[in-house]
């Protein structure tokens, strides 16, 4: 296996694919050298299949987002591609898709190599996904589970399927996530398996005895046979069942891990450093201390959830869906804006534009609660604006304003005093919309008090990659 030392990692976003190769580096068994990478844009969204969705459902094209892996596969060095010795897959969590066994893809020669696309599948209905009304999830069976249940999960999806649309659900034998549906693809697996960490995010699932709530979820005739097998995170589901572009066929597999915990896994150098990843959305994540255990009673209103990690531990993580869409929707509000008064602009000029005004304006008094798409603990809290004064409505005070409530929107779910209560040391920032707004920076630093470094590339394919490196290295060492 020595000239097989590549691992492959894959993370299935919601915005893009990407796939990373990734190698230990010599001598320092923590350390790693990423070969190569490559990311393509999904651009997957589409109309809900079921016409009972409505205007909130929110669904992708599957075959868009494997279209998208394959173009990331053929990108990468064919050369490098013929040493992969392990694939880890990772991908947007809560969402759920379904598919017909034996049915489910097909294996073509594309080109030179052999490609996988998607056969009898339904689309991804997304986290995103905001049909569970409030009324809706109250009418639910209560989970025996420590996580609550929340409109974009997996199981929820499921209820309201059977409910509203149960012809669609008889056309499906299986179900899972995006990242489960590609390794049961992969493997030729005949039922999915699924990480406790997938698990957990559908709702409906006791991470202590490790297993669906199976009894709570047939008496409310919840179509049970449609749920994944369980499976360790970091273990191996199976191995190729065919070659793979240049990736030899009988490699192995890492059982599909979230996209949250892959994050974490592959930038969280210390136990005692927290993440804070502010892209689409905004996590803020920090290992929870030895021997911790969730209380096993949801709590629906509580801003911090506690999911499950690796070994049996957790993360707690306060997970905001308010991030830099709330940017993005300011920007494209103002682009609009400018369209109805005549004059056509650029997004991404009015980006850079709005972040200026704000770097020079270092305070304000308006006060901006950023929440447009609610909170998965408090989904009626809409945005709201307040201390509005004369003096307080340049681009520069709004742009402050805005930037300043998403950080202490997520500071009031997750404080800086109960990360150091858990032993916090420090704060890796990281993420898209943080990478490239040093106004979010200066509010990150202004809200919690603690060392901070940015930069950090939290990355989900390599936290996927690394997941499997770390066991191939363990497995040596034993």
């Amino acid at each position: 296996m020595a000239s097989r030392s590549v691992i492959l990692g894959i993370d299935l976003g919601t915005t893009s694919v990407k796939a990373a190769l990734l190698e230990a580096a010599p001598g320092d068994p923590s350390g790693f050298v990423v070969l190569a990478s490559c990311a393509r844009a999904a651009r997957a969204e589409a109309a809900a299949e079921s016409a009972a969705g409505g205007a909130q459902g929110r669904e992708q094209d599957v075959s868009k987002i494997i279209g998208a892996l394959n173009e990331c596969l053929a990108a990468l060095p064919p050369q490098q591609l013929r040493r992969v010795g392990g694939i880890g897959v990772s991908g947007q969590m809560h969402g759920v898709m379904f598919w017909k066994t034996d049915q489910g893809c097909t294996w073509t020669q594309g080109g030179a190599a052999p490609v996988v696309e998607p056969g009898a599948v339904s689309h991804l209905v997304t986290w995103q996904d905001g049909r569970c009304s409030s009324s809706f999830l109250a009418s639910l069976p209560q989970p025996e589970s420590h996580l609550s249940v929340a409109t974009g999960f997996g199981c929820a999806t499921i209820f309201w399927l059977s409910k509203n649309s149960p012809e669609f659900l008889k056309s499906y034998s299986a179900a899972g996530t995006i990242q489960d549906y590609v390794v049961t693809m992969l493997c030729g697996l005949p039922r999915p398996l699924m990480s406790d960490q997938n698990a957990a995010s559908w709702g409906y699932f006791n991470t202590r005895s490790q297993s669906w709530n199976l009894d709570i979820l047939r008496a409310s005739g919840f179509p049970v046979h449609l749920l994944p097998d369980i499976a360790e995170p970091g273990s191996v589901a199976g191995r190729t069942s065919h070659a793979w572009f240049e990736i030899p066929k009988g490699t192995q597999v890492g059982v599909a891990l979230g996209d949250l915990q892959a994050s974490v896994y592959s930038c969280m150098a210390q136990r005692t450093d927290a993440v804070l990843n502010i892209s689409t959305s905004v996590q803020l994540a920090a290992s929870m201390p030895a021997g911790f255990q969730p209380a096993q009673i949801p709590d629906p209103t509580a801003p911090v959830a506690y999911f499950p990690y690796f070994g049996r531990t957790y993360l707690g993580v306060a997970a905001s869906l308010n991030g830099g869409n709330v940017l993005a929707t300011f920007v494209h509000m103002l682009v609009q804006w400018m369209a109805d008064l005549g004059l056509e602009t650029e997004e991404s000029i009015v980006y850079s534009r709005v972040i200026q005004a704000a770097a020079q304006q270092r305070d304000t008094c308006l006060t901006i609660r950023p929440t447009v798409l609610g909170e998965r603990h408090l989904p009626d809290q809409l945005a709201s604006v307040t201390r509005i004064s004369s003096s307080d409505l340049s681009l520069g005070h709004v742009t402050r304003a805005l930037c300043r409530g998403i950080v202490q929107n997520l500071h009031s779910m997750l404080p800086c005093q109960q990360l150091k209560e858990w032993g916090v040391e420090r704060l890796v920032g990281s993420g898209s919309a943080l990478s490239r707004n040093e106004v979010l920076k200066q509010e990150v630093q202004r809200a919690f008090p603690l060392p901070v470094s940015f930069g950090q590339d939290v990355d989900a394919a390599v936290g996927a990659a690394l997941v499997m490196l770390q066991r191939n290295h363990n497995q040596k060492e034993s």
